[in-house]
Order: C-alpha cells, then sequence, then structure tokens
C-alpha cells in the first residue's frame, strides 16, 4: 500500500514538473517568439513560417501538426513511444491555441528585437532542458528524430539541424533579412543553452577526502547528509604515513555542509572536490 502510495506520489510530482515547464515553454514561444516570427527549428518554427503564407495562426498550425506527428509516432514506434512526450505535445498545442483566444497579441511585447530574441531562445530551451532531463522531449521533430533512429542509421543530430536551417532560410524568404539572421542567431544559441541548462541542473560535487580519521566524517555523511561514501586506506609517497580516502558525491547543498563540517572538525584533512553532472547510481539519475 505505502509503495503503490509512493509511487502515486513520484508520478504527480513528474507530471507536475512536466506541466510546468510546458507551460514556460508556450509562454516562450507565444509571447516572444510567434510574435517576432522567429523561426529557429522545430514545429513552432514551421508554424511561424507557414502562418505567414497561410490563413491560419502559428498556434493553429502547431497544433496541426504536433497532432499529425502523434499519429505519425503511434504508426512507427508503437507501446515504444511515450505517454509523457503524448502529454507534453497535446499541452503544449492545447496551451498555443488558448494563449491565441485568450490574450491575443497583435505586435511585439516591447520594441527591443534582441530583448525577445534572449527570452525565445532562453524560455524554450530551459523547458527543452528540464523535459529532457526527466526523460520527456516536447514531441514535434523529437518525434522524427524517434522514428529516424529506429528505421534508419542516420545521423540524427546533423539531419534535425538540416531541418532546422531550412527553416532559418526560408524565414529569410518569407520575412527579411534581419528575421532570418535573428532565427539563425536562435538556432545556433539553442543547442548552447539546452546544454548547459542540463548540466547545471545535473551538477553534483565529487570529494577525495585524505584524512587520519575517516570515521566521524562517514558519520557525518551517512546520518546527517543521507548519503554514502567509499573508504579505502593509502599511504602518504614523502612521508609512507597511513592515511584514509573517502570518495563521496553529493548535490551542491549538500557539499557546502560537508566541506564546512571537515574544515571545523578535521583541519589537517586534505580535499579535493570537483564537479560532475554525469552521475548514474543508486540515489541518483537513473535508479530509484
Amino acid at each position: 500500500m505505502f509503495k503503490n502510495a509512493g509511487k502515486a506520489k513520484r508520478v504527480l510530482e513528474e507530471y507536475a514538473v512536466l506541466t510546468v515547464a510546458t507551460l514556460i515553454l508556450v509562454v516562450g514561444v507565444y509571447v516572444f517568439k510567434f510574435p517576432n516570427n522567429f523561426s529557429f527549428g522545430g514545429v513552432t518554427g514551421i508554424a511561424v513560417v507557414l502562418a505567414a503564407v497561410l490563413p491560419f495562426s502559428p498556434g493553429d498550425i502547431t497544433f496541426i501538426i504536433n497532432m499529425a506527428l502523434l499519429v505519425v509516432g503511434f504508426v512507427f514506434l508503437g507501446k515504444s513511444f511515450g505517454i509523457r512526450t503524448v502529454y507534453v505535445s497535446l499541452l503544449m498545442s492545447a496551451g498555443l491555441s488558448l494563449a491565441e483566444l485568450w490574450f491575443p497579441m497583435e505586435h511585439a511585447l516591447t520594441d527591443q528585437p534582441v530583448l525577445e530574441l534572449i527570452y525565445a531562445i532562453v524560455l524554450p530551451a530551459f523547458s527543452s532542458a528540464i523535459l529532457f532531463n526527466i526523460g520527456a522531449s516536447g514531441g514535434g521533430t523529437d518525434i522524427i528524430a524517434m522514428v529516424l533512429r529506429k528505421y534508419t542509421k542516420l545521423n540524427i543530430g546533423g539531419a534535425l539541424f538540416l531541418v532546422d536551417l531550412g527553416i532559418v532560410v526560408a524565414s529569410c524568404m518569407v520575412f527579411d533579412a534581419q528575421t532570418g539572421l535573428f532565427s539563425l542567431c536562435g538556432l545556433l544559441a539553442k543547442s548552447l543553452v539546452v546544454d548547459n541548462v542540463i548540466e547545471s541542473i545535473n551538477l553534483c560535487k565529487y570529494f577525495t577526502i585524505i584524512c587520519n580519521d575517516p570515521e566521524p566524517i562517514c558519520e557525518f555523511i551517512t546520518h546527517e547528509l543521507k548519503r554514502s561514501a567509499t573508504v579505502y586506506a593509502a599511504e602518504g609517497a614523502y612521508e609512507h604515513n597511513q592515511k584514509s580516502v573517502i570518495i563521496t558525491i553529493m548535490k551542491r547543498s549538500q557539499a557546502v555542509e560537508l566541506r564546512n563540517y571537515i574544515r571545523r572538525n578535521q583541519p589537517t584533512a586534505f580535499i579535493a572536490i570537483t564537479n560532475s553532472s554525469e552521475i548514474i547510481g543508486k540515489g541518483f539519475r537513473g535508479c530509484n
């Protein structure tokens, strides 16, 4: 019973994160991307270009394309097609359509296109990083990538970049050179922002502690910080003294507590602290 309750709580928390991340994506796209005709890839980029030549709004076009791609995903991917991606795609499409209905925007929010480009990049990229970090995506062209990965040996990243680049070129032809150049800047910056946000979210501190008395430090790690550690014996190269080496990994807030504890209680201990954003194991990414 308690196990099922814990699982249900985790699912609710996960979908709460998915919902917030998707709403951030909707705000970034609707408020900053659509009014400025920024089209640096993805379904929303295609929608911006098509809305200029078709009698439909960008939100409606996004909805139509996302629904078509969801059908493609179910046909070609079957059960492997993630329910979280479906949820995000439906919520994003509905959110954009409702935003157009409730908060119509006839022009850009400000008269500063560079400022709006920054928000058009950062908000969707931040949202995408959160989604990728919990194993979901915004759907759209990601669905095409999943199909290509399953049935072909194409370089997925390169193929999607070429598609996005084609959308940028189309924006130059449909709008003007300035819009196209802004869109190209957005395309180049988007992946960098996503990578940096994911790395920041997952950032942990890797401790290597060389000390004479490991027991108090290990007690603090296991009982106060609720983490674990590995301890092994070592010998100093200069004086050949017997030492203990403690290796442990933890979140940044916990790292500050551990560092302060060691400084207060074992000031002679040697501490090396490094950053790591790829920790896979119990208590970290990839395990419960």
